[in-house]
């Protein structure tokens, strides 16, 4: 098992190096192949907080150092192989109060558990407009294949998003590509500590110079407080001149399960 486990690290660590835009500092997450189950919302607060950004206003979008920025994630389950996301994105200026940023709303398939398959995989879309204030590019459409795999207590998930934005300067770019992944294992059973990686490569028709993709490496810890509960905190660093230097960032979700129709009916006092 750990011949086998520290196989697929190696192949997973060199995937990465050879295939090296990253999400946005609002949703600073490495998708699990997981949905949320039917009749369940799971409810997250994703809190980042960009200690050393950009300093000054860039093609009309205000800086990120000292920002804050909040993100409301909800999302219900459909059934046990598709769920719906709908996000809120917020932003806590250092000299302008907390403003609204936008919306995306997110759908998302998955091969079902009953299929069997050696990995897991889904498939998530994700559409939406920002302020141009915070992004200049205002509605964008992402594609995120997601495939992941638990061996022993390592943890490997590989995230190929490909981006469109249909209003702003990305839009000459046409398909972009922002690979994310994830390696973590399993210190104790409450306990996992691992590494994150966001990336923002440019278009598929040509990648962008290294000094201007974004690259970013997190250090990070998931501790499972219940069945019901997500925990995950990071400090990320910036490794090119178009990243933000250091960011900490946060995420805390809570799962909440609905009775069926048909339960709820004799729970009534009659």
């Amino acid at each position: 098992m750990l011949r086998s486990s520290l196989l697929v690290l190696s192949l997973f660590l060199a995937a990465l190096t050879h295939f090296a835009r990253a999400q946005d500092s609002y949703e600073i997450q490495v998708y699990g192949s997981d949905t949320v189950n039917p009749r369940s919302t799971m409810v997250e607060i994703h809190s980042n907080f960009t200690i050393d950004g950009s300093k000054t206003v860039q093609d009309g979008v205000l800086p990120t150092n000292h920002a804050m920025h909040e993100t409301l994630e909800l999302t219900q389950g459909i059934n046990d192989w598709s769920e719906v996301g709908f996000y809120v994105f917020s932003s806590i200026q250092p000299d302008g109060g907390w403003q609204w940023v936008g919306d995306h709303i997110r759908p998302r398939v998955r091969a079902p558990e009953r299929w069997h398959w050696p990995v897991g995989v889904s498939l998530s879309t994700e559409f939406g407009y920002q302020r141009a204030a915070f992004s200049p590019d205002t509605w964008t459409w992402e594609i995120r294949p997601i495939i992941d795999k638990k061996i022993g207590p390592w943890y490997l998930s590989f995230n190929p998003a490909l981006d469109r934005s249909f209003h702003g300067p990305g839009v000459n770019q046409g398909v972009t590509f922002s690979p994310n992944a994830k390696v973590s294992y399993d210190f104790t059973k409450k306990i996992a500590g691992g590494l994150e990686y966001y990336a923002a490569y440019g278009s598929l028709n040509g990648f962008d110079p290294l000094r201007d993709q974004q690259q970013q490496f997190f250090p990070n810890v998931d501790i499972d407080f219940g069945p019901q509960w997500e925990f995950n905190f990071g400090v990320g660093v910036g490794v090119t001149r178009s990243t933000d230097h250091l960011i900490v960032k946060c995420i805390i979700g809570r799962r909440f399960s609905w009775p069926h129709r048909t339960q709820t009916a004799r729970l009534k006092p009659q």
